[in-house]
Formats: structure tokens, sequence, C-alpha cells
């Protein structure tokens, strides 16, 4: 019985772990997309930018479109800290859910198994005072 108790044991912790493996996974994903997504829009404003800037004049307007450019730059930068910084507070999050839901469960599955060692020790004893009693 305790065999028992102590495999399913492991088998409740190999499934916590595999599930917070598969939640680290989808988590990354999830921030690489949009990570690429964010480089692809800085690539294509950069773009844009660099084409405005041969159309124009060398002189103001090159100083002027340098300036949105490292603007954009920074808003891109603070953007993509912001989006790190939610997606890691989501990801947080989503692990103390895991985490107190295994928790739970491996909780009523101890009260469970406790609840049969007893009774199955409440029979054993049943078992042995009829023997003594048969005796």
């Amino acid at each position: 019985h305790e065999r028992e108790h102590v495999r399913e044991m492991s088998e409740l912790i190999t499934q916590h772990e595999e599930d917070m493996e598969k939640l680290r996974a989808e988590l990354n994903q999830e921030q690489q997309h949009l990570l690429d997504e964010l480089r692809q829009q800085m690539a294509a404003t950069h773009k844009a930018e660099v084409e405005q800037a041969q159309l124009q004049s060398q002189t103001l307007h090159s100083l002027e479109l340098e300036a949105l450019r490292l603007s954009l730059n920074n808003m891109h930068t603070s953007q993509l800290e912001l989006t790190q910084s939610n997606l890691r507070k989501e990801k947080e999050i989503a692990l103390v859910e895991l985490r107190e839901m295994l928790n739970d469960k491996r909780a009523q599955e101890v009260a469970i198994l406790q609840s049969r060692h007893q009774l199955e020790c409440e029979k054993i004893k049943e078992q042995c005072l009829k023997e003594k009693e048969d005796l």
C-alpha cells in the first residue's frame, strides 16, 4: 500500500513537472512570437525612416529623422520591456494557479489515500480480533 502511495505521489509529481514544462514552453513560444512581431515592426519602421530620410535633404531634416528614429526605437524598446514584464507576470500567475491546483489535487488524493489506509487498518484489526476470538 505504501509503495502504491509512493508511486501515485511520484506520478503526481511527474505530471506536475510535465504540466509546468508545457506551460514554460507555451509561454516561451508566445514570448518569441511577440518578440518576432516587434522586430518586424521595428525593421519596417526603420526601413520607412531610411526611405523618408533619402527623400529629404541631408541637413536639418536628417537630424529630425534621426531623432524620430531614436524616439521610435525607445518606444519599441519600452514596449518590448513592457511586453516581457507582462508575460513574466502572466507566467508567474499561471504557475501559481497551476501550483495551487496541483496542491489541492494532491491534498485530495492524500486524503483519499489516508482514508483508504485507515479503512484497511480497521479491517485488519477486525480480522485480528476475529482470529483471536476463533483461537
